[in-house]
């Protein structure tokens, strides 16, 4: 049996990303069946112009430096690793008609899907995390 790896991600800042795409590749790289669900802030994870430029939070802004120190990949790097290892993107609908967002707002390659697409996914995951 394979390992299946669900992840919704709802937050939008520098750790967050980290923590989702950390996750995420590390579990596309041991063969399991990934997607992750981006809702709401989670949004700007993916979008084409917030991904590059995410915010850390108050009085962490120190971590910049050691990300760079430490040879931490970028998030659109890390969000191209994820694509590359076959990690499946959804953008959740009902969020983006909320906000005005269209598909063409957000990194190529994605899927845009609502709370079903992924529950059909997530019904048999071995593994469900919530960032």
């Amino acid at each position: 049996m394979s390992t299946k790896v669900a992840i919704i991600a709802s937050n939008g800042g520098l750790f967050d990303a980290y923590k989702v795409f950390n996750i995420a590749t590390a579990s596309a790289a041991t063969d399991a069946e990934v997607a992750i669900f981006f809702t709401f802030e989670g949004l700007n994870l993916i979008h084409k112009q917030a991904h590059h430029s995410l915010p850390l939070p108050a009085g962490a802004e120190h971590f910049a430096e050691g990300f760079k120190k430490a040879n931490i990949p970028s998030i659109p790097q890390l969000v191209e690793m994820a694509q590359e290892l076959g990690v499946k993107i959804i953008a959740c609908q009902m969020t983006m008609d909320v906000m005005n967002l269209k598909k063409e707002d957000f990194i190529d390659g994605i899927e845009v899907g609502g709370a079903v697409t992924f529950l059909d996914f997530a019904k048999d995951a071995n593994v469900s995390l919530t960032f």
